[in-house]
Order: structure tokens, then C-alpha cells, then sequence
């Protein structure tokens, strides 16, 4: 009976460590996923915060996409201030000018706004493509800011933006007197790439323009960039 007994006890004994070990691999296995789970979160977000810092500072870029050297594309849009009103590229200015993709809901277009108010004074042909925006809301933001369009055009849907070559509100086309986008500015014009980038580009056009003849290609490379 004795040694039925002491085998007993051992059997209970060895189950009782059996179950400890594996109780104690199943606290491991979970705080293993519960850091796991942690982890992957804070990576992500410590990314985000990474790719947002190595932005900050960095001046408005000018690139080259699918937008530059050739026509705009063409459109049927409403015309802001009178939706009744049916805009196409027949209503475009003939002489090189500024189409600005903006929006009310845009931050960007609100700190980039008192600038182009400034260009309107100084005589620069701005078309204005309201991109995504809510017409109230729209018409609102030019009232309290100031409209520094020639014309505004809705562009509810956002189509003709994106088959301008948009990546983000505001952006820019410079378009010469024949139609075709010489030049994509993305993020705000400010006053050192208007005279760093877009005032070399624009002499180039509007020299041509005044001309009657189509602006020369090598030049258009150079000043356009």
C-alpha cells in the first residue's frame, strides 16, 4: 500500500508541475502577444511622426508629372458665383495665367489666401478651380478673404483636379497663352517661389504670348523648372 501510495503522490506531484509549466508558458505566450500588440501601434505612429518631422521646413516643391506639357484638360463645370452658368475651356483667359485648386476646408489655401490677394493687385490672372468644397462655404471664404479669381469654376466631384495632375489642395498650373501647363507648383505660393520659380516662367510666356508665337521650348525648360 505504501509504495502504491508514494507512486500516487509522485503522479499528482509530476501533474501538478506539468500544469505549472504550462499555466506559466501560457502567462508568457501572453504578455508576449500583449507587448506584440503594444508595439505595433506605437511603431506606426513613431513613423508618422518621423515622416511629419523630416517635412516640416521644407520649401514648396516644383515637379514634373503628367500635368505639364499639355493642354488643360477639358471640362463642363459651374461657374462658382452663378452655379446656372456653364464654364469650358473656351472661357479660359488667351494669355498666360494661374489656375489655383483651393478649397475652404484647406489651411494651406487660407495662409497661401492674402497672397494671391496680392497677385490679384498686382495684375496676375488667377483662375480658380474650388475643389471638393461646399458652395456656402465657398462663397463665404471669398467674401471674408476676398476673391482674387478672374473666375472660379466648381469642381464638386474633384475630376478635373485629378486630371490636372492634383495631388493636394492648394496647387498651381501656370497655363501659357495656348492652353498647355508649363508649370506644377505644389503646396502655397508664397513670395520666394513666386519670384525664385514663377516670375522666371511667367516672363518666358508672356513674352511669347505678346509675341503671337508659341514660347520656346528650350527656353520654357529652363525657366519653367
Amino acid at each position: 500500500m505504501t509504495t502504491s501510495n508514494n507512486e500516487s503522490d509522485k503522479k499528482a506531484q509530476q501533474e501538478s508541475v506539468s500544469d505549472l509549466k504550462v499555466a506559466s508558458s501560457n502567462k508568457v505566450k501572453t504578455k508576449k502577444k500583449l507587448k506584440i500588440g503594444f508595439l505595433i501601434p506605437l511603431v506606426i505612429f513613431i513613423g508618422l511622426v518621423a515622416m511629419l518631422y523630416m517635412r516640416l521646413g521644407k520649401p514648396t516643391d516644383i515637379v514634373t508629372n503628367t500635368a505639364l506639357e499639355r493642354p488643360v484638360p477639358d471640362f463642363e463645370l459651374p461657374l462658382l458665383s452663378d452655379t446656372s452658368r456653364i464654364m469650358t475651356n473656351d472661357n479660359l483667359p488667351d494669355k498666360p495665367f494661374l489656375m489655383n485648386i483651393w478649397g475652404s476646408w484647406c489651411p494651406t489655401c487660407i495662409i497661401e489666401h492674402p497672397f494671391l490677394m496680392k497677385l490679384e493687385e498686382r495684375g496676375v490672372n488667377l483662375v480658380g478651380v474650388n475643389y471638393k468644397d461646399d458652395i456656402g462655404d465657398a462663397l463665404g471664404y471669398l467674401n471674408r478673404g476676398g476673391d482674387p479669381f478672374s473666375m472660379s469654376i466648381q469642381d464638386l466631384s474633384g475630376q478635373f483636379a485629378l486630371d490636372l495632375g492634383l495631388t493636394g489642395a492648394p496647387e498651381t498650373f501656370i497655363v501659357d497663352g495656348d492652353g498647355i501647363i508649363r508649370q506644377h507648383i505644389i503646396g502655397e505660393i508664397n513670395e520666394s517661389n513666386w519670384q525664385s520659380r514663377i516670375t522666371p516662367c511667367l516672363m518666358v510666356l508672356n513674352d511669347a504670348s505678346n509675341n503671337g508665337v508659341s514660347p520656346d521650348p528650350s527656353q520654357v525648360a529652363e525657366a519653367c523648372k
